[in-house]
């Protein structure tokens, strides 16, 4: 499994920006389908964005229009870009990646630690 590590959670306000970064320890994960869930307390964990090897991306409704997610290959990295954040976007958000693009999102698939977002004034 690849190793993946969360960056640039913290503290915002309502209609502020933030933008999540994930570095995967290996190359070869330009060819994999990565994707951003998040959880927030009390509630099940959910897909947030999903972006696959070829750059396809799919968001979750509640965030459409609001957040981006992309990719750098030359750098073993996906972002997460979040505008206009809400306090209903306070979760705690996890990195998720697998060459296989059905298997994103599972216990096979490789996960973050996560980094906690917190939208609030």
């Amino acid at each position: 499994q690849v190793q993946l590590v969360e960056s640039g959670g913290g503290l915002v306000q309502p209609g502020g920006s933030m933008r999540l970064s994930c570095a995967a320890s290996e190359s070869s994960s330009s060819i994999y389908a990565m994707a951003w869930y998040r959880q927030a307390p009390g509630k099940q964990r959910e897909l947030v964005a999903h972006i696959s090897s070829g750059g396809s991306t799919t968001y979750a409704d509640s965030v459409k229009g609001r957040f981006t997610i992309s990719r750098d290959n030359a750098k073993n990295t996906v972002y997460l870009q979040m505008n206009n954040l809400k306090p209903e976007d306070t979760a705690v958000y996890y990195c998720n990646a697998d060459p296989l693009s059905w298997r994103v999102g599972t216990k096979r698939s490789s996960w973050g630690q996560g980094t906690q977002v917190t939208v609030s004034s």
